[in-house]
């Protein structure tokens, strides 16, 4: 008789290694589990001998890699008593923070750029029922109203400074090495408030040792690669940025919470940040649409962009394994993406078969 066992997320697949107990209450959507999926067309298109594979977290519940750690924040937050939580956001943290508040039926307050935030991300924050707090500044500004009204008002934050939300993130780590049988050679990601390449060190560092009485699972740990937009660049630039402008709104932060653990990360994994302008990040974004089938949206193009950079310069050396974390759905900013595309417009025909044959036949 076959037994089938039920994915319930990220929290109880990896119990043994998150700090919960057994009387801890869950707070779940069944994130996690998200797609790696090998690149087969771009490989060949840049004339290459690497393996590159996506991890696909735009396929979360609430579409971005941020529900990974809502879900062990909330969780905890709810175990410690806490009946609100809090977060600035350029829009995916803001969308987690309100979906995983309902589940755990407490009430979730966002900071958010009036302005800043694509529409995507908005919807999401508005159905789910939080209070929205617009803001006539930046993330920047935002994060610094959050961390002093913590001081003030009962609420938990849960922004990346929580160290719980690293817990949840490390997760992609895991499995990235259950489904490859090791740690690749390069893990290349976007890097904003650079809470999750800190996360994904953590968790491949921690498979490559043994943790807890649990057996090392990996061998290896990767070469960390680190990028971000050049508008909004303050690892490249080697100091903060008060201004940062990109298209690119989910790594549009130039006061990152989590630099110093960042800085530790890039040392470690012998790794690096770079960064690049908007239209090579739009480019790669529209590249895994056109190419692979894979629809991002444009911060997570990032880790492509600049993956396809140090493979063509030959940092990253031919006969590697790579991955590249794609943060976010494509829907999280569809402007973005039609803006893209406003050069092909729908042919219009009339309602005949012939009509439909010969549009089929002209476009062949």
């Amino acid at each position: 008789m076959t037994t089938h066992t039920r994915y319930t997320g990220l929290i109880e697949h990896y119990r043994d290694r998150l700090p919960v107990s057994d009387s801890t209450r869950i707070i779940s959507l069944g994130e996690g589990n998200t797609p790696l999926i090998e690149l087969h067309n771009i490989p060949r298109l840049i004339g290459k001998d690497v393996k590159i594979y996506v991890k696909y977290e735009g396929l979360n519940p609430t579409g971005s890699f941020k529900d990974r750690g809502m879900s062990m924040a909330v969780t905890k937050a709810v175990e410690e008593g806490s009946q609100a939580i809090i977060c600035a956001s350029t829009g995916n943290t803001s969308a987690a923070a309100a979906a995983y508040a309902v589940r755990a039926g407490i009430r979730a307050f966002v900071l958010i750029p009036e302005g800043k935030i694509a529409q995507g991300k908005l919807a999401q924050t508005l159905m789910y029922g939080a209070e929205i707090i617009q803001i006539r500044g930046n993330f920047d500004e935002g994060m610094s109203l959050v961390k002093q009204v913590a001081d003030h008002a009962p609420v938990t934050i849960v922004n990346s400074i929580n160290p719980y939300r690293l817990e949840g993130q490390k997760t992609a780590a895991f499995e990235i090495v259950d489904e490859l049988g090791e740690a690749p050679d390069y893990h290349c990601l976007p890097v904003g408030n650079a809470g999750n390449i800190t996360a994904y060190w953590n968790g491949y560092s921690e498979y490559a040792k043994e943790t807890n009485g649990i057996p090392a699972v990996s061998s290896k740990v990767p070469v960390m690669c680190g990028y971000q937009a050049a508008g909004a660049a303050p690892f490249t630039a080697g100091k903060m940025i008060d201004n940062p402008e990109t298209v690119a709104t989910a790594i549009r932060i130039g006061h990152p919470q989590s630099w110093d653990l960042a800085w530790n990360v890039q040392k470690q994994s012998k790794g690096w940040f770079d960064s690049f302008a908007d239209e090579k990040i739009l480019a790669a974004q529209k590249m895994l649409s056109a190419y692979e089938g894979i629809f991002c949206e444009p911060a997570s193009a990032t880790s492509l962009a600049g993956a396809i950079n140090d493979i063509a310069t030959g940092k990253i050396p031919e006969g590697s394994t790579i991955v590249c974390t794609l943060t976010g759905n494509g829907l999280k900013d569809p402007d973005t993406a039609i803006q893209q595309c406003k050069d092909a417009h729908p042919v219009s025909i009339d309602a005949s078969l012939d009509a439909v044959k010969k549009a089929i036949l002209d476009n062949m």
